[in-house]
């Protein structure tokens, strides 16, 4: 049976719209979770680089292992949606995610690095099956016309997520390194952090596995009929493929100006910040994200998506010019102020690549899902940098980045087919 993941427009009772508003509901608590773990990378990288004595290429392993995750599992993902469901693909992603959290526990006690990186690939595993199930479960969860609104807003509980990680992760791993006396009590700090998120994945998934959420597998049928492109693939569009590069650049930028930030706060031309503090202010980077997301949410019932995206992009661009050429707290508050800028870049260029596709909707997804991987790639090639010409400069790549994003927002997401 197809499955078609895009934004449809099922017709139903005032019963049936509370049953949504109930899921919807639900599913926020996901992306909250999923936030959560992602933004603690930004806490492990600087403690693990402590820990083995890494160079920054070598810590970037840490978003490479995660985000590489990404590339290798979304299209297996999308094959075990199809197969179980939206609900039994989020059951089992939380799953595996718990048991990747599960498996720092001996990565700690054996004080090695590659069973680390292994920890997080399966941890994100868990996380690209529930992407993969939650994302287009969400736009189909009532009016199409409000899908991009809908996904905005979940992921501003996303970088709620983010935000108050954070803060768990400088009082729980870092400060309990800072007293610890060798690297092996070291390492052990991220121990019972992770069980505990274990237990919590576990917990989700039993509530998940138990709650009564609207079966969508064949709400895609309803516009069938309506459905453009019979022939061909996502490939030939366009704006489709130009979207995933900008997925590709976005995530990449976002993943490597958050996993820098506490070296470059730590920089004595910054701030000369403690490992423990600065990872506090990585709370300003992704709350930026978050509030911008509501923000934006609201924004973009009146202003064009791509004018925003264009806009946006512009902004990063500009804050990132005065962070490299700057220091003290111009050039922090620089930085921190471009999680402002990326609040609403992934779900508009998400929203903005998967238009017009049709049929060949779910398909478009999963090159979009693909796209994340970005986020192992750019941090890896920043951390490159980083180790020959320094930190700061390093800043550099991400402006790249930002600049293709402009041009997407303002002409690439036109909505043309590369084929007839």
């Amino acid at each position: 049976m197809h499955s078609n993941l895009g934004a449809v427009n099922p017709v139903g009772s005032a019963s049936q719209n509370n049953n949504y508003t109930f899921a919807l509901t639900s599913l926020t608590s996901l992306f909250f979770m999923w936030g959560f773990i992602t933004c603690l990378n930004d806490i492990l990288i600087p403690h693990l680089k402590g820990i083995f004595d890494l160079s920054y290429s070598q810590a970037m392993l840490v978003q490479f292992c995660f985000f590489g995750a990404y590339f290798l599992v979304s299209l297996p993902a999308g094959v075990i949606v199809k197969k179980l469901g939206y609900q039994k693909g989020i059951v089992l992603g939380l799953v595996i995610a718990a048991v990747g959290c599960l498996c720092f526990y001996p990565a700690a006690s054996m004080h090695s690095y590659p069973v680390f990186l292994m920890a997080l690939f399966i941890l994100a595993s868990g996380i690209t099956l529930l992407q993969v199930s939650a994302n287009p479960y969400v736009s189909m969860l009532g009016d199409a016309k409000t899908a991009s609104s809908r996904l905005t807003m979940t992921q501003g509980f996303n970088a709620l997520g983010t935000t108050v990680a954070p803060f768990f992760g400088a009082f729980l791993i870092l400060n309990q390194a800072a007293d610890a006396l060798t690297p092996h009590t070291t390492a052990e700090s991220v121990q019972m952090p992770y069980v505990f998120l274990a237990a919590l994945l576990l917990a989700l998934a039993a509530i998940f596995a138990w709650l009564k959420l609207p079966n969508l597998e064949s709400v895609g049928e309803v516009e069938q009929k309506d459905l453009q492109g019979e022939d061909g693939s996502a490939w030939h569009y366009r704006h489709l493929v130009l979207g995933a590069v900008g997925i590709f650049v976005y995530v990449g930028a976002e993943v490597a100006i958050g996993s820098f930030l506490v070296s470059f706060l730590a920089e004595p031309s910054i701030a000369g910040l403690e490992e423990s503090d600065a990872a506090k202010y990585i709370a300003y980077y992704w709350g930026g994200a978050m509030v911008g997301r509501f923000i934006g949410a609201a924004v973009m019932q009146k202003v064009a998506a791509g004018k925003a995206l264009f806009f946006n992009a512009n902004a990063a661009v500009i804050l990132i010019i005065i962070a490299v050429l700057s220091s003290g707290t111009l050039a922090m508050v620089s930085i921190l102020l471009v999680g402002l800028c990326n609040s609403i870049m992934f779900p508009t260029i998400f929203s903005l690549a998967i238009q017009g596709l049709g049929k060949h909707t779910s398909q478009g997804s999963g090159i979009l899902c693909l796209a994340i991987v970005g986020g192992a790639i750019i941090p890896l090639v920043q951390g490159v940098l980083a180790d020959s010409i320094g930190v700061q400069p390093a800043f550099l790549l991400p402006i790249l980045c930002y600049l293709f994003i402009a041009y997407y927002g303002v002409s690439g997401s036109k909505v043309k087919a590369l084929v007839s």
